[in-house]
């Protein structure tokens, strides 16, 4: 059954939605994907990707016979596939094991300036940035590499940075079981910096704050641990 008719049928239960991939009953802010196509293997999209790319190269006038030119589109291809979509294949999504809060730390716990290399999905260009994340733990903690693959894993696809800001935050609330988490994004959009206007000074900011974080002292102390604070 295809998600759209999942999701169009009022029965659904809970055991349901745990078995799907939660970010696809986001309302909205899953990747857009195509339902009806059959899946490939890696092998047969770098090979499709390949031949595509190099008919780009061959329409833009490029001359594929020299040797600097020759792998360039398997090298995209590659690149494509194993590197900066590797978000687009569910079996990347990191495995995540909770801990129990043992030491009855109730204060908000900051993971900030975690590295966002991101494409956007307008001009396939790069996004480059950092994420500041923060949670009050609900009796589990989460390792703290988890966080940062987490928001390698919802980076590396084709986005738009408010959806990839709501993107990391609602894993973490699914993951964590609550929903005290805010996350913020600081970017520099390529698409911005070197074509069209040619902003080279601009950044993007954006925020996702949830539970706790929604009262304004909690919210201005996450600030201030992350240097945003006015």
């Amino acid at each position: 059954m295809k998600r759209k008719e999942i999701m169009s049928n009022t029965a659904v239960t809970d055991e349901l939605l745990e078995a799907l991939d939660y970010e696809h009953y986001w309302n909205g802010l899953s990747t857009p994907m195509r339902d009806d196509v059959n899946p490939l293997s890696k092998e047969e999209k770098i090979e499709k990707i390949r031949s595509h790319f190099k008919s780009i190269m061959e329409t833009l006038g490029m001359d594929l016979n020299d040797d600097s030119l020759q792998e360039t589109p398997l090298r995209v291809a590659k690149m494509y596939v194993n590197e900066v979509f590797k978000g687009l294949d569910a079996d990347n999504k990191p495995a995540i094991k909770l801990f129990k809060n043992g030491y009855k730390y109730k204060e908000m716990l900051v993971e900030r300036d975690i590295t966002v290399y991101s494409y956007c999905e307008h001009h396939f260009v790069p996004i480059i940035g950092k994420a500041h994340v923060a949670y009050i733990s609900n009796g589990n903690v989460i390792g703290l590499s988890k966080i940062n693959r987490l928001v390698e894993y919802y980076s590396k696809r084709p986005q738009v940075q408010e959806r990839l800001n709501e993107q990391i935050a609602r894993a973490l609330i699914e993951v964590l079981k609550t929903e005290d988490v805010a996350v913020i994004i600081d970017a520099e959009h390529l698409c911005v910096k070197s074509r069209g206007i040619q902003d080279t000074a601009s950044s993007t900011v954006t925020a996702s704050y949830h539970g706790k974080f929604k009262n304004e002292t909690t919210r201005k102390e996450f600030l201030t641990y992350i240097n945003l604070n006015a």
